[in-house]
């Protein structure tokens, strides 16, 4: 079969990849042509556009970028209409993946959705391209089932969160070694997490390295992204006491005592790593007031919402200032409040379901087509 797979950002090329390994598995003719990362490449996609050159940020960004994006809607019709896929899968990235699944519905092609786009935080009416265009649907979080089919009567599947088989797959790290290689000292490690897009690494990056000199006994290491290289971040890394590992966040945070997290899959990452993390986000001003104004949400962070508490301590905007990060990042290398943290994040884990999300996908995606 063929298969014609879309990930616009970083956390759906680690997904795709997972995902192309598993269709593998189940077939064994499999054929990929992706649009994504340097993962799924690696795992046999044919890769026809990165993920860097479709990543815009923000509801300013995208309208200076309009032009760009249309011209890749264009161009992906047409390589979609060359390839002939048996299916086309698409991960996330909705503003992009909708517009192709209304084309690829009339064409008669099966769309398949794996990780549901987040219109429950806002654009609830895109719940109407859905069930109209999309064939199946693979939710990765357990309140979207619900949200799905007893709000809006969407049958969908809930197939765990992949990040649980990516975590539990990898290898343990020799703390020693892992320093010594990586050329960091003895001292606790505070992990910064800034993103993945320049400008949003940029503006995130220059708020938390804000308290490197308040917190000596520790070292601040930034998880750079693959999608960035090390001149990028040379600019940041100036200050004594800041270190920077690139493509090695989840090694990183399995030795880190505490992480500065921006907003997004990360923060389930690190709390899935156990490790206790404040929550940052700071936007373009115009976007975040209209983003404000359209998103009905409790919080931001993954973690509060799948438990639907307040666990972890979420910086907004104004709230995202020296002062808070050096208040909140003490709170949280504080003992007790590290042993509240971890039965919490316990708890999240167990919500989120057992292992096997890329395999179960693969297998329902494999079935559907045979049927």
């Amino acid at each position: 079969m063929k298969y014609y797979i879309i990930a616009g950002e970083a956390s759906g090329d680690l997904h795709g990849s997972n995902l192309i390994k598993a269709l593998k598995k189940e077939d064994s003719n499999a054929q990929c042509r992706v649009w994504g990362g340097d993962l799924m490449q690696a795992e046999g996609g044919e890769l026809v556009k990165h993920y860097r050159e479709l990543a815009f940020m923000g509801f300013a960004e995208v309208l200076f970028n309009l032009r760009t994006i249309l011209k890749n809607i264009t161009f992906c019709k047409k390589d979609i209409d060359r390839f002939k896929p048996d299916a086309l899968i698409l991960i996330d990235y909705p503003g992009f993946n909708l517009r192709i699944a209304k084309w690829a519905k009339k064409k008669g092609i099966p769309v398949h959705y794996y990780i549901s786009p987040q219109i429950w935080a806002w654009k609830e009416g895109r719940i109407k391209d859905i069930k109209r265009d999309v064939d199946q649907m693979y939710v990765i979080l357990p309140f979207e089932k619900d949200f799905y089919e007893k709000k809006h009567q969407f049958q969908v599947d809930f197939v765990g969160h992949p990040l649980i088989d990516e975590i539990s797959e990898r290898p343990q790290v020799d703390p020693e070694l892992f320093r010594r290689e990586n050329q960091l000292d003895d001292r606790p490690i505070i992990a910064l997490l800034p993103g993945s897009r320049k400008q949003e690494i940029t503006k995130m990056l220059r708020i938390m390295l804000s308290t490197t000199a308040d917190f000596n006994d520790y070292q601040f290491v930034i998880a750079g992204a693959p999608s960035q290289d090390r001149d990028f971040y040379e600019q940041f890394i100036q200050k004594e006491n800041v270190h920077l590992l690139l493509n090695k966040t989840y090694d990183l945070l399995s030795l880190s005592n505490a992480a500065l997290v921006t907003s997004g899959t990360a923060t389930l990452e690190t709390a899935l790593y156990k490790v206790p993390q404040v929550v940052c986000y700071k936007g373009n001003r115009i976007s975040y007031e209209i983003a404000k104004r359209v998103i009905k949400l409790k919080y931001i962070s993954l973690v509060n919402l799948i438990l639907d508490k307040p666990v972890v301590t979420e910086l907004i905007q104004s709230d995202f200032n020296p002062k808070r990060i050096r208040e909140e990042l003490g709170l949280i290398l504080d003992d007790y409040r590290r042993a509240v943290l971890f039965l919490d994040y316990y708890d999240l884990e167990m919500t989120l379901g057992g292992k096997g999300a890329s395999v179960k996908t693969a297998k329902l995606i494999v079935q559907s087509l045979s049927n």
